[in-house]
């Protein structure tokens, strides 16, 4: 597969190398001389210096026959410059765009950036899931679909323990598709099921309806 790593900073190294490492071809594009001077050092002929936004760089970088292109870039703008060009002018198949501002993550996607990364958003999902404090976890952003698949606990005082699936007034659009119980194994919960204090339900629903699936799952009873 051939990538193209717009940004040269410690995170575009890295990544680069790491792709390297598993066989890709890799071009990374950084604006800064003494950065593609010290890639092209410990990675190889990989550097091109230039400006990932423009086009004029992209064609010599040969973007029109690239896979991949991944901007990870410090500036957010620049990234989504980098995807929307490559993709509106090169037709790469593929864009992903880091993100230092999490605010921003729903403007990428709407403009077609096929994979965000938001390292803040990362670093939060891993606090959720060390926090009992936090109900709802975020696994996976199904983006072609524009889905979100969480993990919700059950809470002990949660209106939703002891009533069974069918009677749950769950957002339309919303499956329950798995259900983790203490001590037993997974299974997938039918409209009988009947939920209990501490299960962790996997549910796949619409972003805008992730406030309301857990308001039904944890919100106290009376």
């Amino acid at each position: 597969m051939y990538i193209v790593v717009v940004g040269g900073g410690n995170i575009g190294y890295h990544l680069a190398r790491s792709l390297l490492s598993e066989g890709h071809e890799v071009l990374v594009i950084e604006k800064d001389a003494q950065r593609c001077e010290r890639i092209s050092e410990e990675l190889g002929s990989i550097t091109l210096r230039g400006d990932g936004c423009e086009v004029a760089t992209l064609e010599t970088a040969g973007a029109g026959r690239a896979d991949m292109l991944v901007a990870v870039t410090d500036h957010d703008e620049d990234n989504l410059v980098s995807c929307q060009v490559a993709r509106h002018r090169f037709e790469v198949k593929r864009t992903v765009a880091r993100v230092a501002n999490p605010k921003l993550v729903p403007i990428f996607r709407r403009l077609g950036v096929d994979c965000v990364v938001s390292s803040t958003m990362l670093i939060m999902e891993h606090i959720e899931h060390e926090v009992p404090t936090h109900p709802l976890i975020h696994l996976l952003t199904l983006t072609d679909a524009q889905m979100e698949i969480v993990e919700v606990r059950i809470p002990p005082k949660s209106a939703a323990v002891g009533r069974k699936v069918k009677d749950l007034p769950l957002p339309s659009g919303t499956t329950l598709s798995l259900l983790i119980r203490r001590q037993q194994r997974p299974q997938i919960p039918t409209p009988e099921t009947v939920l209990q204090a501490g299960d962790q339900v996997v549910a796949v629903t619409l972003p805008e309806l992730e406030e309301a699936l857990k308001l039904v799952l944890t919100e106290t009873a009376g």
